[in-house]
């Protein structure tokens, strides 16, 4: 069974940085996506970025131009530069990955959270 761990969130002030890092048990086969969402309490979760087998990479409006997702392809890592961080950041971070199962089914694995406060 695959287990995903995030790494790397915790207080910084605005305008401040961090760098999450997602990390799997086992290598995943037939990996089709790695990304991260984001939740705050009494929020919807929210998709922060992704990025697919061929290294295309989507991101929300709201992290656009601040924050930058990669990826380690060998080792199944994925990363989350995040820059000029505001408050509104606030939220627990999960990271997940899409895998291509049998018979054209996908399977989401996610992480169990990691906390990031942006806060003065």
């Amino acid at each position: 069974q695959v287990q995903l761990v995030e790494s790397g969130g915790g207080l910084v002030q605005p305008g401040g940085s961090l760098r999450l890092s997602c990390t799997s048990s086992q290598n995943i086969v037939r990996l089709k996506t790695l990304g991260w969402y984001r939740q705050a309490p009494g929020k919807q979760r929210e998709l922060v970025a992704d990025i697919g087998f061929s290294g295309n990479i989507n991101y929300a409006d709201s992290v656009k131009g601040r924050f930058n997702i990669s990826k380690d392809s060998r080792k199944d890592m994925v990363f989350l530069q995040m820059n000029s961080l505001k408050p509104e950041d606030t939220a627990v971070y999960y990271c997940y990955a899409d895998q291509l199962g049998a018979y054209r089914r996908e399977l989401k694995y996610w992480g169990q959270g990691t906390q990031v406060t942006v806060s003065s």
